[in-house]
């Protein structure tokens, strides 16, 4: 899973994926609408690449804290809206993907976001660990492999037919014109 290219943008709702770069920001998709816009450089985005959580020992990257509750959940939605469940039930199901987080420096807000996110991306497919997606472009490959192996139909060669000489194009002469202007005092 590929988290550099799934942004986060202040005042925007969801969660946006890089389509192109331009000379002065990006453009965007979001995730859940589709609609594309762009960003600037003085806009306020984070990269989910770059985002960490804390943890007892230091930090982890968000796409492991992403792959730990994808395998919990067995790569299905979660079963709540973290947005509309107590605080309580958030942290302890936060506890059972990632138990060493730090109860101290993680906040309510911050689990919320996260499984938000989680459920945003997989909605949109970003959340296939790298080795269904190496799966799955093995087998596209095999397909491909076995579909080149087929003998196509052989067509007749049709007889080539002798070209026409060329006319070759006479450069063009052109005279020039000058001419002298009086001055006058």
């Amino acid at each position: 899973m590929e988290l550099n290219n799934i942004l986060v943008i202040a005042g925007k709702p969801d969660l946006s994926e890089i389509v192109s770069q331009t000379k002065n920001g990006a453009i965007v998709k979001n995730l859940v609408t589709g609609q594309k816009y762009p960003v600037f450089r003085n806009d306020r985005i984070s990269s989910l690449g770059e985002i960490r959580i804390y943890t007892n020992s230091g930090e982890e990257p968000l796409d492991k804290v992403m792959g730990a509750i994808y395998e919990k959940e067995g790569g299905k939605a979660l079963g709540f809206d973290p947005k509309k469940v107590e605080n309580k039930v958030l942290f302890d199901y936060f506890g059972e993907a990632l138990p060493e987080y730090d109860k101290e420096r993680v906040h309510a807000s911050d689990v919320k976001k996260v499984l938000s996110w989680y459920n945003v991306l997989l909605g949109a497919g970003k959340l296939e660990p790298e080795e269904e997606k190496k799966e799955e472009t093995e087998k596209k490959e095999e397909v491909e492999v076995k579909e080149e192996k087929k003998p196509a139909a052989k067509k007749a060669a049709a007889p080539k037919k002798a070209a026409a000489p060329k006319a070759t194009a006479k450069p063009k002469t052109t005279t020039k014109k000058t001419t002298t202007a009086k001055k006058t005092v």
